[in-house]
């Protein structure tokens, strides 16, 4: 075929404007083949962007089968003219290909970059010194590339937007929309206009440059690769690609040079070691450089100019489109405001003279005009406006990676359609389809997916509500890949890696805590063997914060099964089991201990006391419990923070009386104890405790003269731990305390007083009630 039958079409990658003259350029060229930018061994993959279910963004996935993390997308818009050209062929029943380095290729070429990166780092920490200057022999050349590398690196990734900062704009599809799109000349004309360009910025860019090797090694397999085609094709061909590769594809090489480049790649993986399969994207993550480098900061401005492309005026839509964003976030916008935006637009471009608004002038419109030069009032709706939630999704057919067609079934069955903007979702755990939603979001997170976050997790657990936020991210579809060596099912995947988790987990609570969210997703193989796990690492523990810790969340595990009905006897032998354990242990392990470790101790009878007493209720093993409690609370080689602790316990739980208390309060709030012993001592009783000061005039009145009887320096040095305890009274009740101490009050004990001659008026005010309950209407008579 000669040469000028092959037609190149430079392109903007996420452009509208490209995509708008690609198809018109199409339509005047006829082509009977169209070769696109991207890797040649997904071919068979790009018939699907025309199919009938397929609506962008979606992305194509390629990934190392052993080596998941070694991935890359490739992502396309509806207004990214690949995605066009694919459809247009589709449409003509024309064949299409890619023609860039096999993904084979590139992920094999990513693993050895990262393997050369940690060489790199390995030798580099072999050799630092502290001698500095051995880094100071470069050359004056080697300076100046250095220096030269931010620009040419800003040229490799976006050389329209270069020629666009060049021109003095800040946005590349402002410029292109400038000089391209509104130039009167023909689609073929304005592409050989930016052939020219990437010419004129090609020529300075040293040939031999590190930075554009990769780029000729891709140039030269594209050129073999339209070479290949065109001697299969009587017609003319159309080559779409990065309008920065136009003027290497169209340079004259011969075949025996490109194949001498491409030996230097490394070898590609085999057939079985990689896939490629199309996913859902995001219209926020557009926005990053993925792939090939492109990117937009405004994918939804974009996506407003490829709809709106046929219309003469496509500002005034996009100004009512914020308007109805402000005035959701509050914002009273008037329509005087919308018109008198617009007229600034215009103002704006007259002045800066350009053809017409571009995105810079009317986001300095919509600021003055409709945020009333208010920033933070645009920045509210910025990311909203700008990026987007659109989710894009692939055909029902599409071959997937096996969990993320699990996913996605389930995500059908259960009616959870992944959206890119945040929504909460509230969940019953009694039905059938709350329940399955709250699994499938806990057996995510346990694979790092964590498509869903749970909102008020601590309050929730045991309940039968849960309310999640739910908020997709594409990458989540590469982080099921890389789970996929755990099994071919969420489900399976999830047990596989707990499992494998626990095996290794030595901690207790650390276990409890696992199997509790084992419980929660629904896994019962990794249940059972945490529970087995469990039970075994019982019988080696030997560190009393280790039992302590444990306590409270096996608790949990064992209320929790009320929610949804599981079967959890054997776990409360466990608890039995291990509160005997920490209360022969306890009291010795609360001896000698320094601050910091008194602290800790404390926080760990605190938590396991509670769920002890809420579990076991009045029987032995609880008596146990109280014994070791008040062993610490009358030893002397007990730290006075956990003896502060623990006779609270007693004193609340009425196993202290008032006289022993007070006996108790006199020794340790006496002169003859050193200040910091009594502060400890203080500190233990009264953290998250210090309202019964309102109620218990023998507790005022000994702290009330603890404190009045301590020196000026030593209030003063003690002072952070006051404020800290009394912080936990509001407003209202340090009130009522100032009160009490100021009036001469605290010797007043509170006395109630029952009416019984209000009882019969109580009685009927309940049944009054219970009709109201059910809706009678008849309840006030």
């Amino acid at each position: 075929m000669a040469h000028s039958d092959i037609h190149y079409f430079g392109i903007r990658h996420h452009g509208p404007g490209s995509s708008k003259r690609l198809l018109a350029a199409l339509e005047q060229l006829q082509p009977q083949y169209i070769l696109i930018e991207g890797p040649a061994d997904c071919s068979d993959l790009l018939p699907l962007l025309a199919h009938q279910q397929m609506k962008p963004p979606v992305a194509l996935l390629s990934y190392a089968v052993e080596h998941a993390q070694s991935s890359i997308f490739y992502p396309f818009a509806e207004y990214s003219p690949e995605y066009q050209a694919s459809v247009w062929a589709k449409q003509q029943q024309i064949p299409s290909a890619f023609i860039d380095l096999p993904i084979a290729v590139r992920l094999a070429q990513m693993q050895a970059e990262q393997l050369h990166s940690e060489d790199e780092e390995h030798t580099n920490a072999e050799q630092l010194t502290p001698n500095n200057n051995q880094s100071d022999g470069k050359s004056d050349d080697q300076s100046n590339n250095q220096e030269n590398t931010p620009q040419l690196t800003a040229l490799l990734r976006d050389p329209i937007g270069v020629l666009a900062n060049i021109a003095g704009y800040q946005d590349a599809e402002a410029w292109w929309n400038d000089l391209i799109e509104q130039n009167r000349d023909d689609s073929l004309a304005i592409f050989e206009q930016v052939e020219h360009a990437m010419t004129a910025l090609r020529q300075p860019v040293a040939q031999d440059s590190p930075e554009l090797a990769h780029d000729h090694q891709r140039e030269a397999f594209m050129r073999l690769e339209i070479a290949k085609i065109a001697k299969l094709c009587d017609g003319p061909i159309a080559v779409i690609c990065g309008a920065w590769h136009v003027p290497a594809l169209k340079a004259k090489h011969s075949a025996k040079d490109d194949r001498a480049l491409i030996k230097a790649l490394p070898k590609k993986l085999a057939a079985s070691k990689h896939k490629s399969t199309w996913i859902p994207w995001t219209s926020a993550r557009l926005a990053t450089q993925t792939g090939y480098g492109a990117g937009v900061a405004a994918p939804m401005w974009y996506q407003h100019l490829w709809q709106h492309r046929q219309q003469d005026d496509h500002i005034a839509p996009w100004l009512v489109f914020i308007a109805q964003n402000l005035r959701e976030q509050g914002a009273v916008i008037s329509t005087a405001s919308v018109i008198e935006a617009q007229r600034l637009c215009l103002s704006l471009a007259a002045v800066r003279d350009r053809p017409q608004p571009s995105f810079e002038e009317i986001t300095d419109a919509v600021i003055s005009c409709m945020c009333f030069g208010e920033h933070a009032l645009w920045e509210q709706i910025h990311n909203t406006v700008l990026l987007g939630h659109q989710v894009g999704q692939i055909p029902d057919d599409t071959d997937l990676v096996p969990l993320l067609e699990d996913l996605q079934k389930r995500q059908k069955k259960y009616k959870l359609k992944p959206e890119a903007l945040a929504r909460e979702h509230s969940l019953d755990l009694r039905s059938d389809i709350g329940q399955n939603k709250s699994i499938l979001l806990h057996q995510l997170q346990l694979l790092n997916v964590p498509w869903g976050e749970l909102l008020d997790s601590g309050s929730s657990r045991g309940t039968f509500r849960e309310k999640w936020r739910l908020t997709w991210q594409p990458e989540f579809a590469i982080k099921l890949v890389e789970h996929i060596v755990y099994g071919s099912t969420i489900e399976q995947a999830a047990n596989n890696k707990v499992m494998a988790s626990l095996a290794k987990e030595q901690n207790l609570a650390v276990l409890a805590d696992s199997v509790l969210n084992c419980l929660t997703a629904n896994l019962s193989q990794a249940t059972e063997f945490g529970l087995t796990q469990l039970t075994l690492r019982a019988g080696q523990v030997s560190d009393c914060n280790d039992l302590l810790t444990s306590i409270a969340p096996l608790i949990d595990i064992s209320r929790y099964g009320s929610a949804r009905t599981l079967s959890l006897s054997q776990i409360d032998a466990l608890i039995e089991r291990l509160a005997i354990q920490a209360a022969l242990a306890l009291p010795y392990a609360c001896r000698n201990l320094n601050d910091e470790e008194a602290q800790h101790v404390q926080q760990n009878i605190s938590s396991a006391h509670r769920a002890l007493v809420l579990h076991l209720g009045d029987t032995d093993i609880l008596a146990k419990w109280w014994q070791a409690i008040e062993a610490i609370a009358h030893s002397d080689q007990s730290s006075y923070l956990l003896i502060g602790l623990c006779a609270r316990l007693l004193y609340q739980n009425e196993r202290l009386s008032r006289e022993q208390l007070s006996t108790m309060l006199d020794k340790m709030l006496s002169p003859a104890l050193p200040p910091a012993q009594a502060a400890r001592f203080f500190d233990g009783f009264f953290t998250d405790s210090v309202d019964q000061l309102l109620y218990d005039s023998l507790l005022l009145n000994a702290i009330n003269n603890w404190l009045l009887q301590l020196e000026e320096t030593t209030f003063v040095e003690f002072l952070p731990l006051f404020r800290r305890v009394f912080s936990n009274l509001d407003a209202m009740e340090r009130k009522r305390l100032f009160d009490t101490l100021f009036n001469n009050k605290a010797h007043a004990e509170i006395v109630q007083n029952i009416d019984t001659n209000q009882h019969t008026y109580w009685q009927q005010h309940m049944e009054k009630l219970a009709k109201l309950a059910q809706r009678n209407k008849d309840w006030l008579a």
